[in-house]
């Protein structure tokens, strides 16, 4: 199959119910929140934790992913130069500075599909002097921008006791303290596209399109935890544009502006997606599908 021939634009909505959408370690693992200035707080999904949600669906598909989760590692590699290494065409092709790196970018995006779709950089030290190790750099044609939410969400932190000693030396200790953090709820808005160009140069195919949109419909899918649990996290609607040409007249941005989100009146603090009016310009419905996964998980 030849590559990508026709620019796609997505916008993906999901709501976080009661979860943990994406937690800061740097505050706590409090959900990630945007801040515009005036003291109103949005919820924030980075674009690095839609992309390796994206990576695990794709896993769960049967497809070979460069960067996988040490808890979901299906080869028994323990970092990414193992696996790299484990590419007998790649590891003949690093050659230091001297390194063909068209060479190595065609065996890399065929051998793994997210090195294909989002690129990656390949910078691994030799194991020896005389190994003059790889520094490769691709650029992919999926880009994803970092998860807003359509309106201000509220955290909540919930602070959590032991009924059990960890150790029986330590005599008793139930009232050992810890805390979750979550959003009461929160629609996120999620916008990405899949650039023609780029495609060309990882063969990125309209095959490998589909496995993306069918990865963003099931992304919460296997991704339950103590902080997501399971049906907190989900999927609404999925606006997919295949546009009839390379570069087509609106750009990237004038399609996400497109779809028009408010609350409906009467509404102060969002509760469900169907506290939202969801409407579409007219100038936007060239190329466009709907998945409506909220309701029936087919197109409408």
């Amino acid at each position: 199959m030849g590559t990508l021939e026709n620019k796609i634009d997505f916008v993906l909505l999901v709501t976080a119910n009661y979860g943990n959408p994406n937690g800061d370690p740097l505050d706590g693992n409090r959900p990630r929140m945007s801040y515009d200035g005036n003291g109103v707080s949005f919820g924030e999904i980075s674009d690095v934790c839609i992309k390796r949600k994206i990576r695990n669906r794709l896993q769960d598909m049967g497809e070979s992913i460069f960067v996988q989760s040490d808890d979901r590692s299906d080869d028994g590699c323990k970092s990414l130069k193992e696996r790299a290494d484990r590419c007998s065409e790649l590891k003949a092709l690093s050659n230091g500075k001297k390194t063909d790196r068209d060479k190595f970018t065609k065996v890399a995006c065929r051998e793994w599909i997210d090195v294909r779709s989002f690129g990656q950089i390949f910078a691994f030290k030799g194991a020896e002097e005389k190994d003059k190790g790889t520094s490769v750099g691709i650029r992919g044609p999926v880009t994803i921008r970092q998860a807003i939410s359509a309106s201000p969400v509220d955290i909540v932190s919930m602070q959590i006791t032991k009924s059990v000693n960890s150790d029986s030396k330590d005599g008793k200790s139930a009232d050992t303290m810890g805390t979750k953090h979550f959003v009461n709820f929160g629609m996120y808005v999620i916008n990405g596209s899949i650039n023609c160009q780029l495609a060309e140069k990882t063969g990125f195919t309209d095959e490998d399109a589909e496995k993306i949109r069918k990865a963003l419909l099931t992304l919460f899918e296997n991704d339950c935890s103590s902080a997501r649990p399971e049906g907190s996290m989900e999927v609404c609607r999925l606006y997919w544009w295949k546009h009839n040409c390379k570069t087509p007249r609106l750009s990237s941005a004038s399609i996400f502006r497109s779809v028009k989100i408010t609350l409906k009146d009467g509404i102060l603090q969002p509760s469900s997606f169907d506290d939202y009016d969801i409407s579409l310009e007219d100038y936007a419905t060239d190329g466009l599908t709907i998945y409506d996964v909220r309701d029936t998980g087919t197109a409408i």
